[in-house]
């Protein structure tokens, strides 16, 4: 079982791959260096591609469990969705935290700081960190999915705790450079093209994981309900009574 057909998969894998050529050869050589900042800067043709589709995998999650909540639409395949994105979003969100790191070290001159973005994105890790272990706790599949659904919901909302706490709090993270109150664009030029165009190519990334990795989980599925009937089936054949034909009844003497 897929989320799209085979064709648009290979076409989404190729064409991610050279999205991302595309992006190292603008990051590393095409931009400028930033005039604070100098060649730290190019970190965020990453870092924010990486926020950004944490954002979106959680997003997917929510809407996944939400529709799985709901009588209407209810379906294991909204619950595979949301399972998918979330282990998307879990190694998105831990990409950002290191790319996060690695900036840092450079321009702060720390590897880490208390700093309320960096902590409520630390949040935002362990909770779906939870949210994935919840998953693999036995379960029929219905309270699996009922339990995780709920839990996707609560854990969402540290998505906007995370997006607005720049400006909540007094931060050493930078604001937005692109959504900010004044919705007033800090970057230009070739620079704006490059954080745009990593933010594509990891949009398409997203959506060609998500279809592997849902099918992955279809897979693991079919493999466990059919190990589950085998074992119905030997227990029944355990359980039944044996008969032996090749027991003779003796011939009195």
């Amino acid at each position: 079982m897929r989320l799209l057909k085979p064709w648009v998969s290979t076409a989404l894998g190729w064409l991610s791959l050279g999205s991302l050529v595309v992006l190292a050869l603008f990051g590393l050589w095409g931009a400028p260096p930033d005039r604070i900042q100098s060649d730290a800067q190019r970190l965020m043709y990453l870092h924010v591609p990486a926020a950004w589709i944490a954002y979106l995998a959680f997003g997917v999650t929510a809407l996944g469990s939400a529709l799985w909540l709901w009588p209407r639409t209810r379906s294991e395949v909204w619950d595979r969705v949301a399972g998918a994105s979330a282990e998307l979003g879990v190694v998105f969100t831990a990409l950002t935290l290191v790319l996060g790191s690695l900036w840092g070290r450079p321009v702060w001159g720390v590897w880490w700081a208390w700093d309320a973005r960096l902590v409520t994105t630390a949040v935002l890790f362990f909770l779906y960190l939870g949210y994935l272990a919840l998953r693999r706790i036995p379960a029929t599949p219905e309270a699996r999915a009922k339990r995780c659904a709920i839990t996707a919901l609560v854990a969402f909302a540290d998505v906007p705790i995370v997006h607005f706490s720049v400006n909540w709090w007094r931060t050493l993270h930078q604001q937005g450079t692109v959504f900010n109150d004044q919705l007033d664009a800090k970057i230009h030029g070739v620079m704006a093209f490059t954080l745009w165009f990593g933010v594509l190519a990891f949009t398409v990334l997203y959506v060609y994981l998500l279809d592997r990795r849902y099918r992955l989980l279809a897979l693991d599925e079919e493999r466990e309900e059919r190990e589950v009937q085998y074992a119905i089936a030997e227990r029944v054949r355990g359980a039944s009574p044996r008969t032996d034909s090749s027991v003779q009844v003796g011939v009195p003497q």
